[in-house]
């Protein structure tokens, strides 16, 4: 008869992982892979978060600082209407001069006016201040524009505040 050796006899399995320092080494590295894993998905998006309130706040004080200098062209557009004589005709040139630098500046960061004269009213670029009734125009339709609105590429930076015709 042959001898039957315990080395050569398989070991139960659970009793050899509980013991196992091996398989106990295993699952550590397993957790601690999972919670570098997490960890690092945890601060990649911290870091995009960030990122974006950043862009949205350099946004906002380009929005802010736009705003503020629209008031100044606003006043540049009402000195132009104004008529003087041949005598300031000098300082005339002048404002001229300094207002289209202004526009230039504008557009050149994107800004452009709206069109809102003879356009249908549109309440998403327009404000209506006024509604006076008129024949020769068709309802709804810019007849003054008080205030030039402007864009911001694709977004409303200011409404044009508007007349509007009544049927």
């Amino acid at each position: 008869m042959s001898e039957i050796n315990e080395s050569d006899s398989p070991a139960p399995a659970a009793a050899a992982d509980a013991s196992d320092p091996l398989a106990e080494l295993r699952r550590e590295r397993d957790e601690m892979q999972d919670r570098y894993l997490r960890k690092t998905a945890e601060f990649d998006n911290y870091r995009k978060r960030v990122e974006r309130e950043r862009r949205e706040h350099a946004d906002q004080a380009v929005v802010d600082l736009l705003q503020s200098l629209l008031g100044v062209v606003d006043d540049f557009d009402r000195a132009l209407t104004i008529e003087a004589g041949p005598e300031a005709e000098g300082y005339r040139k002048g404002i001229e001069l300094i207002h289209a630098k202004l526009q230039d500046v504008l557009k050149r960061h994107g800004v452009r006016p709206i069109e809102a004269m003879g356009a249908d009213f549109d309440p998403n670029v327009h404000e209506a201040v006024m509604h006076e009734s008129s024949a020769d125009h068709r309802d709804g339709e810019v007849i003054g524009e008080l205030r030039k609105g402007y864009m911001l590429g694709d977004k409303l930076l200011r409404p044009a505040m508007v007349k509007v015709a009544k049927a």
